[in-house]
């Protein structure tokens, strides 16, 4: 593969703090003793690609302002491409605070922005992923719903993670319709558990799957479940994959590192670009959500949004 994945969507910064005020994660200080770290889902996404070996290019937008200059060499150390007019020097670079509970997840509280420079794809990109606050905050919301559409008959494999947050969108039903549109330009479409409680309320995982895969396209829909696994579906074959026991720092970035993990996962195995997963069988789509949640899991082992090299995965889990 020589075209990178091409990932679209929000880099920011987490200011990372612990209910008790001690502060959790690795990077610049920021007040009252938190830290400020690169973050960002889209951009976690990318990261983690970078580090499982896939070329990957991020559109996205920041400022050269300290906070820029700090996710511009994250970025850039961790070997993503920055697609041109990502940095923009009169662009203020948004941030995100995270808050830990006890237990270490993390709820955020948002000041962003988003307009994304122009969207294209290049010849033989494998994928496209996009998802969380850039797919429903406009104006970029717009240009991200019709560069989807616009892929109909492209050899390009779409990937979305709505990654809903109830600060940026809180009414669940205008969100869902939201996702659905998007999900009819995707391949495959991953939510958490806690996507499917604030989107579908009352629905169960399955009910939900089923009514996004009623669209041609969306040919499989992941279900995160933190410390239960995740489950995978299509319109013929249902998985259940457990998560191994481990004593968890937090949970910042593990749904982006999962993201990440299943997409490595099915470009090993051939099924990205013009398979858009075609092929995808019982057998293959569970061994693809268990290097995922192992991923995720070793995330959940470190501060931060920390996400593992294909080292760090053999390493780990052989």
């Amino acid at each position: 593969m020589t075209a990178p994945v091409l990932v679209i969507g929000e880099a920011l910064v987490d200011i990372v703090s612990s209910r008790s005020g001690s502060g959790t994660g690795s990077g610049r200080n920021g007040k009252n003793g938190s830290k400020a770290t690169p973050g960002g889902s889209p951009a976690n996404v990318a990261v983690g690609l970078a580090r499982l070996g896939l070329p990957t290019e991020l559109v996205t937008r920041f400022g050269t302002d300290p906070y820029g200059d700090q996710l511009g060499a994250h970025l850039f150390g961790n070997g993503v491409q920055l697609s041109p007019g990502s940095v923009d020097p009169n662009f203020r670079t948004s941030t995100a605070t995270a808050t830990l509970d006890a237990n270490g997840v993390a709820s955020y509280q948002f000041d962003i922005t988003w307009e994304p420079p122009a969207l294209s794809l290049r010849r033989g990109c494998p994928a496209v992923h996009t998802g969380s606050i850039a797919t429903v905050l406009e104006p970029g919301a717009a240009a991200i719903r019709t560069f989807l559409a616009s892929l109909t008959e492209q050899p390009v494999t779409v990937t979305l993670d709505p990654n809903a947050r109830p600060t940026i969108t809180p009414d669940p039903e205008s969100t869902w319709t939201a996702v659905r549109e998007l999900a009819a330009s995707a391949d495959l479409v991953k939510l958490s558990d806690e996507d499917c409680e604030f989107l579908r309320p009352g629905a169960s995982p399955d009910e939900i799957a089923a009514e996004l895969l009623t669209v041609d396209r969306t040919k499989c829909v992941v279900i995160t479940r933190g410390g239960d696994g995740a489950i995978g579906l299509t319109r013929t074959t249902r998985v259940e994959v457990t998560a191994p026991a481990i004593k968890v720092v937090d949970t910042v970035g593990a749904g982006d590192s999962f993201m990440s993990a299943l997409i490595a996962g099915l470009q090993t195995r051939g099924l990205l670009g013009a398979a858009r997963l075609e092929g995808l069988n019982e057998q293959t789509l569970h061994a693809v959500i268990d290097y995922a949640v192992k991923a995720a899991a070793i995330t959940c082992t470190r501060p931060g949004a920390d996400p593992p090299t294909a080292t760090d995965h053999t390493t780990t889990w052989g």
